[in-house]
């Protein structure tokens, strides 16, 4: 193609800060020079140089049906045929949100258990489109001070939920302190707005609540955090975060932005809420569910690899946003039709096979991946929340930030470049989700497999810098 990775990192740098357009991009975590991608097709993505990679980054996630998928390009072409934006409303945007809606009510008599509850859930009756999950989180947390009058919010530490002002705060001196700024720009009364806390800290939630009760507006957590690589939710911690928020008539934000309709048809929510209770006579009958969460925020997978996302919830607290009541948001590209297009043939597409061959996926290549670092004497840990997972390099599961902070991350640098060198493409961080894709076939999960031993063996080798 004439042009390397170098050439075109040198040439962006001259331009573009740091040569990148999100900061995990240039690779500082792992070293070396990132890879600048052309085109991609299935589970592959192929860079300047025209060398093509097994991709396990999935577009950080929306790539759920692989990359390319023919009937989603021909969607957005479609669409695109038609004009690319109107700042005006249009019909597929009632479409997705009623696919959507539809989508979220789940009734539990479909997992077939004798004597099971037929009422359905309904988590959210209304949708808003937005354009990125940042601005999902921004405008629920705005929403959520609107309907409550209040102004705090208590979020967990090492939880990412974009990068607005009030979301960018780091934990204060004392458990239920208020935040400090975790970026420059971002003012210390805006910070002070957040309270962070340990995450899987049911006690740390009670004292926070105990002592700032009457003014926090919610708890913001993702469903299952997937920002400082997966950590999952202990076992009724959400179920218990919504009691602590409507104990105190607060509201529960559940992010939903990396795991909606990835890790199932209706997100984590319904791998998580609608457990399965053994009583001691040994009957078996569903909990329906366990909680709902008061506002939900998309991203990613709702968009097919598109810039969309959305907030969604019940009707009294939607109908809070404008036109209809006085919360304020707005967006030119706000259910852009080429991007609802995406969205819309994406989740048409991604049925029981989809999610089953995801499972199936994620399943083989942690399990490969873990036993090719026990075989190398690495300790580590395969972390999962349905069909995301990670790799810990520590001796036992981290169930915070702290935890995860407390780990070899030295290794994952020579992990990461001894796949990349053998034609795999890894997430460029310890601290992030490995995702896969319905794509990916017994062919291209063959080649991770066989990549596993030697990187193994490279992350044993690493040492501190």
């Amino acid at each position: 193609m004439g042009s390397t990775n170098d050439g075109a990192f040198d040439r962006a740098r001259r331009v573009i800060p740091g040569g990148v357009n999100s900061p995990v991009r240039a690779f500082r975590s792992v070293g070396g020079t990132p890879r600048f991608l052309v085109s991609a097709h299935g589970p592959y993505v192929t860079d300047v140089e025209g060398r093509e990679y097994v991709d396990l980054v999935a577009s950080w996630g929306p790539a759920i049906l692989g990359h390319a998928h023919p009937e989603v390009v021909a969607a957005v072409q479609d669409a695109a045929s038609s004009g690319l934006s109107f700042g005006a409303s249009t019909p597929a945007e009632t479409e997705l949100a009623e696919l959507v809606v539809d989508r979220l009510a789940v009734t539990p008599g479909a997992h077939h258990l004798p004597g099971a509850s037929l009422v359905t859930t309904r988590l959210i009756d209304e949708l808003r489109l937005v354009s990125t999950g940042t601005e999902a989180t921004m405008t629920a947390i705005r929403l959520a001070r609107g309907a409550t009058g209040r102004d705090l919010i208590v979020k967990f530490s090492g939880l990412y939920h974009g990068h607005s002002d009030g979301l960018l705060a780091d934990a204060g001196s004392g458990l239920a302190t208020l935040a400090l700024p975790a970026s420059a720009g971002v003012p210390a009364a805006i910070a002070g707005q957040t309270i962070v806390i340990p995450y899987n800290d049911r006690d740390a939630v009670r004292a926070v609540f105990a002592e700032h009760g009457a003014n926090i507006a919610a708890i913001i957590t993702e469903a299952a955090p997937a920002n400082m690589g997966v950590v999952p939710p202990a076992p009724g911690f959400n179920a218990f975060l919504a009691d602590a928020a409507h104990d105190n008539d607060a509201l529960l934000i559940l992010d939903e932005v990396l795991t909606g309709f990835r890790v199932g048809p209706a997100g984590f929510w319904q791998l998580d809420a609608f457990a399965i209770r053994e009583e001691d006579d040994g009957s078996r009958h569903l909990v329906s569910p366990t909680y709902v969460p008061d506002l939900v925020t998309y991203g990613k997978v709702i968009g097919g690899g598109m810039p969309l996302a959305a907030l969604g919830g019940r009707r009294e607290l939607m109908e809070q946003l404008a036109p209809v009541g006085p919360v304020y948001q707005a967006g030119t590209l706000s259910g852009n039709p080429v991007a609802v297009a995406a969205g819309l043939a994406t989740l048409r597409l991604a049925d029981a096979d989809v999610y089953h061959r995801l499972d199936v996926v994620a399943e083989t290549i942690s399990e490969a991946a873990d036993a090719a670092l026990t075989a190398s004497g690495v300790p580590h840990v395969i972390s999962r929340a349905g069909n995301l997972f990670s790799v810990q390099f520590r001796e036992t599961p981290a169930v915070d930030y702290a935890g995860v902070q407390d780990q070899d991350a030295f290794r994952y640098g020579a992990f990461f470049h001894s796949m990349l060198e053998q034609g795999v493409s890894l997430p460029p961080s310890v601290f992030e989700a490995w995702f896969a894709t319905a794509a990916h076939d017994d062919a291209a999960v063959n080649r991770i497999l066989d990549a596993l031993p030697a990187a193994a063996r490279a992350a044993a080798s690493a040492r501190p810098a």
